[in-house]
């Protein structure tokens, strides 16, 4: 399967999108009251770390993809010759 550029660049936009507010997510978690209590981290801390963390690898893998598409897929004036060129049966 091959996307087209444009999903291609979204892809790696929601990649990119992931790693600007996660990280920024993070340290208004690492703040915040609840985080820690009695010289340790608490629950509140852990599952949101977790959520970050399983976010932060999706969106990696996320925009991983939309690089390797937007690799292989033809440029934009040759996406239409190619996909003319595959509506067309093979001869016998």
């Amino acid at each position: 399967m091959v996307l087209s550029r444009r999903w291609s660049a979204f892809l790696v936009l929601v990649g990119a999108w992931t790693w600007l507010i996660w990280p920024r997510f993070a340290v208004a978690i690492w703040k915040d009251d609840r985080s820690f209590a009695g010289g340790g981290p608490t629950s509140f801390l852990w599952v949101h770390a977790l959520l970050i963390g399983a976010s932060l690898v999706i969106g990696t893998a996320v925009g991983v993809l939309g690089v390797r598409a937007w690799r292989a897929a033809p440029p934009a004036g040759r996406a239409e010759e190619s996909a003319a060129a595959a509506a067309v049966p093979p001869k016998n």
